[in-house]
């Protein structure tokens, strides 16, 4: 008999370890006049009232929506648990590059993110609602937007990471509606020049963000990664880099945030 309570008591353990719970949370943006779908998922430990949590952004790639990372990372689910976060995964619309688009108005991402989508978490959420328990990444086109929405945004974000990021869109001008963002590169050299991560590195002091970038040394972002990370050291920009064997797929991206979340509780705890 003590045998068998022994085993419920084990079996009951573990199916309550990780209750995190995954929620939808639609927030008006006035600036693009629509209604965007965001995913919620908040740890087992969270309650309205009580301590305030740290809250992680996790960005989506071309193609994608908000459901994206759950597909293609359901361990976040766990994650929200172990390390006591709150996790959002935006909807960036499937070709948004996360920047304001100079061309066409009704792709204001950098805005929504930056501004009303976290205003709106900050007020109907339990959270620490400052940069130092504040946290983005995202893979692909979301590792593009983590990082420039940090760089750029620095009072925001005190915490940041890509995975497989574009960091230089500018070798890209006919892949994934760049051009319908930008305008096409050779009447609009600018708008590509100033919304293109690796050109960003000017905004950085070394003290003002702490982050982190990877990429699969197959996967075609591998280049610009690496240019991106020699910059940084030119510069004397402190960050951390990593490459290691993969390519631009869902394995590596699965593999990846387990390190970004492991780097952003460092900092929270810090």
């Amino acid at each position: 008999m003590k045998k068998v309570v022994g085993v419920i008591l084990v079996f009951c353990w573990s199916i309550q370890l990780y209750a995190s719970k995954v929620d939808s949370l639609s927030v008006y943006s006035k600036s693009m006049n629509k209604t965007i779908k965001n995913v919620v998922i908040t740890p087992d430990a969270y309650t309205k009232k009580g301590a305030p949590f740290a809250v992680v952004y996790l960005l989506h790639g071309a193609g994608g929506n908000h459901k994206a990372w759950l597909g293609k990372a359901p361990q976040i689910k766990k994650y929200a648990d172990i390390y006591n976060v709150i996790i959002i995964c935006p909807d960036g619309n499937k070709t948004s590059w996360y920047f304001d688009s100079p061309v066409d108005e009704s792709m204001r991402y950098e805005t929504y993110i930056s501004n009303e989508l976290i205003a709106e978490v900050d007020s109907k959420y339990n959270t620490i609602a400052n940069k130092n328990n504040r946290a983005i990444s995202g893979f692909s086109m979301g590792g593009h937007g983590a990082l420039y929405l940090a760089f750029k945004h620095p009072d925001i974000f005190g915490v940041a990471a890509s995975m497989s990021g574009g960091v230089d869109i500018r070798p890209f001008p006919l892949r994934w509606d760049m051009a319908d963002r930008l305008g096409v590169y050779a009447d609009n050299p600018d708008n590509w020049e100033e919304n293109t991560v690796i050109n960003l590195v000017h905004l950085l002091n070394g003290k003002n963000l702490k982050f982190l970038f990877d990429c699969g040394v197959d996967d075609f972002f591998y280049d610009a990664n690496v240019r991106l990370h020699k910059k940084l050291v030119e510069r004397n920009i402190p960050h951390d880099y990593i490459e290691r064997p993969g390519g631009h797929t869902n394995q590596y991206w699965a593999n990846s945030i387990k390190y970004h979340m492991v780097f952003f509780n460092d900092f929270f705890k810090k």
